[in-house]
């Protein structure tokens, strides 16, 4: 007897990740089960019969949508067509938010059972798409546990699974051992003080932000003396710029790797992270950390009259207060970064017990740790029965 037929769809690099936890616990609990969508490599070495290469449906956030609109329709197109055919038990958008609450809204209309996994950020910026959420799925699956009452009063049923990367990474990750490890992995000094920096992973992101982030490093180290530096660079072209840059930096000592910004993290005492999912990293291996964030005036200026959340950093928003420094725009200078990042390590060096900051890390890790792919499978193998 064959298994459900199920249709998935990831857009982009976390996506494919999310999914392929997803499918591999769906995968134990319907063992024939067949899924049939876009992922990426992940989700592909599971199974998945991806109808398009996932980088189809990569594009920058404002210029691409109109530029590649016949494109991406034609992938709407045959992908409705494709279900139509098929008749999936069920669809999973798997965040991509966008693209997959058209393509959710057009299915659940054909009597398909669909399901969005990661809740937009309705905490912190137009809180109306509740209702969009809720008119395209019947089921949302998300990371964080407040966002549920978001949705309390709308027709979708809604389940918190938890953060996959608050059971991918352990207690002991953040550990001197594991520390020591991921120096000697860089050929970073075991007893130098270290800093991570993490400008982003996207270029538009590190043009805002390195240069501010590099001056910052010029400062402690003016300061403190003897202490190196680690950059992560996801992309060539973030490599590339990040050495054209460090000449007009050259009295700091900077690793930089090709990859992502886990290792730096474990390597490094404290960090320098622009506000995203590297804060969550830093706070699961507890590191103290200061957060940071610029964008063009124009655009930061019309952001600011939206934003509903006081806090941009994840380990605030999950706190409910300012665990960690957060700077803004203007606000993000080089000395006011440098300022509170020396004032974080300082706590450390003074503390006779673990700080009380590290220990709310430790506590919203395990609020976090849930077994996210498992509970989310469940919950989607309840519609599938």
């Amino acid at each position: 007897m064959s298994g459900p037929i199920i249709g998935i769809l990831a857009g982009e690099a976390s996506g494919d990740n999310l999914g392929a936890g997803l499918m591999r616990e769906l995968k134990v609990l319907h063992p024939t089960a067949t899924f049939v969508g876009i992922g990426g490599p992940r989700m592909m070495a599971l199974g998945l019969e991806s109808l398009v290469p996932m980088d189809r449906l990569s594009m920058n956030l404002f210029i691409d949508p109109l530029r590649r609109l016949p494109e991406l329709i034609r992938i709407l197109v045959k992908l409705i067509r494709c279900y139509q055919a098929k008749r999936p038990a069920v669809f999973i958008g798997v965040d991509f938010n966008v693209f997959n609450l058209l393509l959710e809204g057009l299915l659940k209309r054909r009597g398909i059972t669909t399901v969005h996994y990661v809740s937009p950020s309705v905490y912190a910026w137009r809180r109306g798409r509740v209702k969009r959420v809720a008119k395209a799925a019947h089921l949302l699956l998300t990371l964080y546990p407040f966002e549920p009452e978001f949705y309390s009063e709308l027709p979708i049923d809604t389940v918190y699974v938890g953060h996959p990367l608050a059971d991918e990474i352990s207690d002991t990750d953040g550990s001197d051992e594991a520390r020591m490890k991921a120096r000697r992995e860089l050929g970073l000094p075991e007893e130098k003080l270290c800093i991570a920096l993490l400008p982003g992973s996207r270029m538009s992101e590190v043009n805002y932000m390195a240069e501010t982030f590099l001056t910052a490093a010029d400062l402690i180290k003016a300061r403190v003396g003897d202490v190196g530096f680690v950059v992560p660079c996801l992309r060539p072209n973030i490599a590339a710029w990040l050495k054209e840059a460090l000449e007009s930096h050259r009295s700091l000592d900077v690793v930089r790797y090709e990859g992502n910004a886990r290792l730096a993290l474990i390597a490094c005492d404290a960090a320098i992270v622009k506000s995203g999912t590297g804060t969550l990293e830093a706070m699961l291996l507890r590191r103290p950390m200061v957060v940071s964030y610029k964008l063009g005036d124009l655009t930061f200026r019309m952001l600011r009259w939206i934003i509903r959340t006081p806090f941009i950093a994840l380990p605030n928003i999950l706190s409910g207060r300012m665990l960690v420094p957060e700077l803004l725009q203007n606000d993000a200078t080089p000395e006011a970064l440098a300022d509170n990042l020396l004032s974080s390590l300082s706590v450390l060096d003074k503390a006779s017990q673990e700080p009380e900051t590290l220990l709310e890390f430790a506590r919203l890790h395990q609020l976090l740790r849930q077994g996210a792919d498992k509970k989310a499978a469940q919950a989607v193998a309840r519609l599938l029965a």
